[in-house]
């Protein structure tokens, strides 16, 4: 019973982790957000809505200055408000901030949002787990080892969940009648946008396929498109 004791306490630090982040997640996001209002961006996301056939996409803004976008475990999209500032400073399109909304419903449809929470507390329990059982063996150095194990992992599994929703943003684009272009055209824009002060590439754009891996997927598509079509 000993040997499996660092497994038994990792699953339950996974379960308690889980239900707290969906938790902390909702209430920040209810703290500091408030539904988009802006008549430019309406006939966006309507001819997205049509796309699906639901009345309509609401929008949230997210009160955080870094630019991104966000869709929660719960189904809701949003857009922080650094993102909305470069769309009214005019660095960003109306049908490029369309194709980041298109892919955070992406990552909602394909149910990714929901996972991502669930594979957050996972790793978590599985960096718990290795270090416990790695530094029987290597001590000192076992938690390093276990942290760059599951940091690894999850970049790849973001990587992946990344092609997906880029996938669905395409699909949805073209069926809406914006096109891909928009989507395209941001990818270059998006290091330039989320840059820090300090020349820094933020964390979240790690976990991201390269821009023209992207880009080139897109195409692929496209050609594939034309072929059936």
């Amino acid at each position: 019973m000993i040997r499996f004791t660092p497994i038994l306490l990792a699953i339950l630090y996974a379960v308690v982790m889980y239900r707290f982040s969906v938790w902390r997640t909702r209430r920040e996001l209810d703290d500091r957000s408030t539904e988009l209002a802006d008549p430019r961006l309406k006939d966006m996301t309507d001819r997205l809505a049509s796309a699906l056939d639901v009345p309509r996409i609401r929008v949230n803004i997210y009160e955080i200055d870094p630019v991104n976008g966000l869709a929660a475990p719960d189904g809701r999209i949003f857009i922080t408000r650094g993102f909305y500032r470069k769309f009214q400073q005019g660095e960003v399109t109306a049908e490029e901030l369309a194709s980041v909304i298109a892919h955070e419903l992406g990552h909602v449809a394909l149910g990714h949002a929901r996972r991502r929470m669930i594979d957050f507390s996972g790793q978590n329990a599985l960096r718990t787990a290795l270090a416990m059982l790695l530094s029987r063996f290597l001590p000192g150095i076992g938690i390093w080892i276990a942290n760059g194990l599951t940091t690894l992992l999850a970049a790849r599994l973001s990587r992946g969940d990344e092609y997906e929703a880029d996938e669905y943003a395409a699909a949805l684009l073209t069926k809406a009648g914006i096109g891909t272009g928009a989507q395209k055209s941001l990818f270059h824009k998006l290091e330039a946008l989320t840059e820090s002060r300090g020349g820094a590439v933020p964390a979240w754009l790690m976990s991201h396929p390269k821009t023209e891996e992207r880009i080139a997927a897109i195409e692929k598509l496209e050609a594939r498109w034309a072929v059936e079509g």
